[in-house]
């Protein structure tokens, strides 16, 4: 997720606890599933009744809908122009996927969130208004080969290409000395902004004399090219 994405979600309402699902293949049942499981009210919305009536069964969702989404009529008529945020989970039909987009955008939907299964379809999303592009397929392959590659980190923030904050795991070399000792910015060009301690809680902006251990959580920033540098 880059800075874009972050002020993009910062204007979703805290208090918006409705969302419009159109596509109910893997990526969008996932999508569904989780919004509902965390308590948010969700319409799925499908062209293939089989996938409809499984959604239903699986009750991944408070309401489903099959409609063709290509159809701005068939759109208005569902009051899918109602809702503030609609995510296009249509990855596969990229014909289908553009004009869904479109006629949202168009019918008044202030958040349109699409997947994308190439770049060019990322680029043509944006073309006709999206407001946010995601690319599942690149995304999960990024954050596997980093896992692979720097097991510490637990997780991981991109603010631009080249910068990122960082959750990782205190690497052994930093055990038992203060944050003071370690001079982050000095040798790594990074700072330090929290400590996870033992009971799960952050401290923000730990004193220099904060002395760190090896199993406890720290959170820096900095260029993806001195994040590297650390011992981990």
């Amino acid at each position: 997720m880059n800075l874009s994405s972050l002020n993009f979600f910062r204007t979703l309402r805290a208090d918006n606890k409705q969302f419009a699902v159109i596509g109910l293949g893997r990526f969008g049942k996932a999508v569904c599933s989780t919004l509902h499981g965390l308590g948010y009210e969700v319409l799925g919305i499908d062209t293939d009744e089989k996938k409809v009536t499984q959604a239903l069964n699986d009750r991944i969702a408070a309401h489903v809908l099959q409609l063709d989404s290509t159809e701005p009529s068939a759109l208005q008529e569902a009051g899918i122009f109602e809702f503030e945020t609609v995510i296009v989970a249509i990855g596969n039909y990229l014909g289908e996927s553009i004009t869904t987009a479109l006629n949202l955008k168009e019918g008044g939907v202030s958040n349109v969130i699409a997947k994308a299964s190439s770049e060019t379809h990322l680029k043509l999303l944006k073309k006709v208004g999206a407001d946010h592009v995601v690319f599942p397929e690149r995304e999960m392959g990024c954050s596997l080969a980093r896992l692979l590659t720097k097991p510490s980190i637990l997780e991981r923030f991109d603010l631009d290409p080249d910068h990122s904050i960082v959750e990782l795991l205190v690497p052994e070399k930093f055990d038992g000395k203060t944050i003071s000792d370690l001079e982050l910015r000095r040798r790594y060009g990074l700072n330090l902004l929290a400590v996870g301690r033992a009971d799960n809680k952050f401290e923000i902006n730990p004193q220099p004399s904060e002395r760190l251990r090896k199993g406890e959580v720290m959170v820096v920033i900095g260029s993806n090219k001195d994040i590297n540098r650390l011992p981990i």
